[in-house]
């Protein structure tokens, strides 16, 4: 009873994600007077940038997930929930939870919202079914599985025309993401698979990284994307920059009014901010990502963080 009475009065802190920084936050408060809930949708931290290895089959997911309830087991003043947010309430400070069809409250005396980002289309948001995005293992294993299917397909489908479509692999967007899955995907072809198939040349596989700007890995210097492109070009990648995609369909890639006919269609493009800031209904720059002062607090909230 003690304990439970202790709990009660101390400051509830509630963590929204369970990435990087939320889980950095909660251990963070491990030996402070605090009351810590973490809350997320999924019951794993995920090492998202390795999740390219797990779509192109070179690592299981076992091997980037890892049990949030695990990490966390021995940090005696911190749960973990399982459940999906839905809004917040800023005037009651509660964090309002959607779990099996009905809504949850969860007060709090901070609140952290450590949720990421998710894809996004640029206002196109029907080419999602064609052209897929990785941010979850469940990404990845379906797009592992598209993947090893273009091949196996490939080995079956006599047409040349249809079975060229099946070897042509796009990815739409050259930041790091792209350009490390291209690479993962051409060694796949012409190394892991090279060998597994007869009657077709898994190394005859055209992987095309398409890029709207003029360089790939624009964040980084000019001399790294310069570098980045000289090596995917010697795996046999093309290297497509200054190209806008204006359409993706069960056809392909639409650029210039020409189609790039694939099959299999990776978007490694723009993210857009989650839900945060209509939660929030806070101030937003254009990709959603609220606008916080130098602590990461939001403006006239300094018990909510962002």
């Amino acid at each position: 009873m003690a304990s439970h009475t202790t709990r009660l009065v101390l400051p509830q802190v509630v963590i929204v994600g369970a990435g990087f920084g939320g889980l950095r936050c909660a251990k963070a408060l491990a030996d402070h007077p605090v009351h810590v809930t973490v809350i997320d949708r999924s019951n794993h931290h995920l090492f998202q940038p390795l999740l390219y290895q797990v779509a192109t089959a070179t690592l299981s997911p076992a091997e980037i997930a890892s049990p949030i309830r695990s990490v966390l087991r021995d940090q005696t003043n911190t749960e973990v929930l399982m459940a999906e947010v839905g809004g917040v309430d800023k005037e009651k400070r509660e964090v309002i939870l959607e779990y099996g069809g009905e809504k949850r409250r969860i007060r709090y005396d901070y609140l952290v919202l450590a949720t990421g980002a998710r894809h996004g289309y640029f206002g196109q948001d029907d080419w999602e079914k064609f052209a897929p995005g990785l941010k979850s293992i469940l990404d990845a294993t379906a797009i592992r599985q598209k993947i090893l299917i273009a091949f196996e397909s490939a080995e079956m489908e006599t047409d040349p025309q249809k079975r060229s479509e099946l070897l042509q692999f796009v990815l739409v967007g050259g930041g790091p993401t792209g350009v490390e899955m291209a690479g993962a995907i051409a060694e796949l072809a012409q190394i892991a698979l090279a060998r597994d198939f007869r009657r077709i040349n898994p190394k005859a596989a055209r992987i095309s990284l398409i890029e709207a700007g003029p360089r790939l890995l624009a964040s980084f210097p000019e001399p790294l994307s310069r570098r980045a492109e000289t090596e995917l070009s010697r795996l046999g990648v093309e290297v497509r920059t200054g190209c806008r995609v204006e359409n993706i369909t069960t056809e392909g890639v639409w650029m210039g009014g020409e189609c790039l006919r694939a099959r299999t269609i990776i978007w490694t493009a723009g993210v857009v901010a989650s839900s945060a800031g209509r939660w929030l209904r806070a101030e937003t720059d254009r990709v959603g990502r609220v606008k916080v002062l130098s602590d990461l607090s939001v403006p006239e909230h300094p018990e909510i963080f962002v």
